[in-house]
């Protein structure tokens, strides 16, 4: 299954064009996309029995597949090739775990307002949950699933750096720095959903080249350890980490500034293209 949010409306994305999901299953689901995730069983069990057809064209702006989700974690340095970029030591034993506070969420398409002129892109894969977990073990981790889908953890260095020790959620938490999409893909549409190819372009340039294959804790066991410590729900998200080759591991430094455009892909799942804009205020 392929999962969009069309305007605000939950839309699945089929070989034969787009189904409106309140409208196929009469009001049972939808139309918001984030109350889905609160039955997503339910929901599953209805697309696969339903078969829902398309009815007419839907068209409209895509947002993110998950625009309000109740927990966003963030996990660092989970890549040793980004690891060796940036200096730092990687956690083999247990994950870096931070947050992006959901008010940085945002659609796979638009303008990005820059907070300042060191501001970063990092290319994720994020998953969603659509199960409750509690102290899950990891061979049952990826039942607790929803699906996947692309991540940008854009991310102003300057403000993350600031402080000892430095401010990583407020840094990569700015408006707009949290862009999801363009679609929520189901693990089973995966050949291999522990193997995608991830890329981040900056003016056509390829700058980030990986595969979440190349984690160092997959996904399995990110679920499995967050959920022995916070209860995971219905519609939280997970960003796993990016691979090497952003802005602030280059010498000199490199960083977006305003004109640039950031295309985003993982294998499977898809683009989502952002154009950079000056900003009216920079941050203190």
């Amino acid at each position: 299954m392929r999962l969009l949010n069309v305007a605000g409306r939950a839309v699945l994305e089929t070989a034969e064009g787009r189904v409106d999901v309140a409208t196929a299953s009469s009001g049972r689901f939808g139309p918001g996309p984030q109350d889905l995730f609160e039955v997503w069983d339910a929901f599953r069990s209805w697309v696969r029995t339903a078969r829902p057809v398309p009815v007419g064209a839907i068209d409209g702006p895509l947002a993110a597949p998950v625009p309000r989700p109740p927990q966003v974690f963030a996990v660092g340095l989970n890549y040793g090739s980004h690891a060796e970029e940036t200096g730092l030591a990687v956690a083999t034993d247990r994950p870096l775990v931070f947050t992006k506070f959901s008010s940085s969420i945002a659609g796979p398409e638009g303008d990005l307002v820059l907070s300042g002129d060191q501001v970063d892109w990092e290319v994720e894969l994020v998953i969603v949950i659509g199960r409750p977990a509690r102290r899950v073990a990891p061979e049952q981790a990826w039942e607790h699933v929803a699906g996947c889908t692309v991540g940008q953890d854009f991310s102003d260095r300057a403000v993350q750096m600031q402080g000892s020790p430095p401010q990583f959620s407020l840094g990569k938490s700015f408006p707009g720095y949290g862009p999801l999409g363009p679609a929520l893909v189901t693990p089973e549409q995966f050949a291999d959903r522990d193997d995608l190819a991830l890329r981040c372009q900056v003016n056509g340039e390829t700058v980030q080249e990986g595969r979440t294959s190349l984690m160092i804790h997959p996904v399995a066991r990110l679920v499995s350890l967050l959920s022995w410590i916070c209860p995971l729900g219905p519609g939280d998200v997970v960003f796993t980490g990016t691979p090497d080759g952003v802005g602030m591991g280059r010498k000199p430094p490199r960083y977006l500034k305003p004109g640039d455009t950031v295309v985003t892909t993982i294998e499977g799942i898809g683009t989502m293209i952002h154009r950079c804009v000056a900003g009216s205020e920079v941050h203190q």
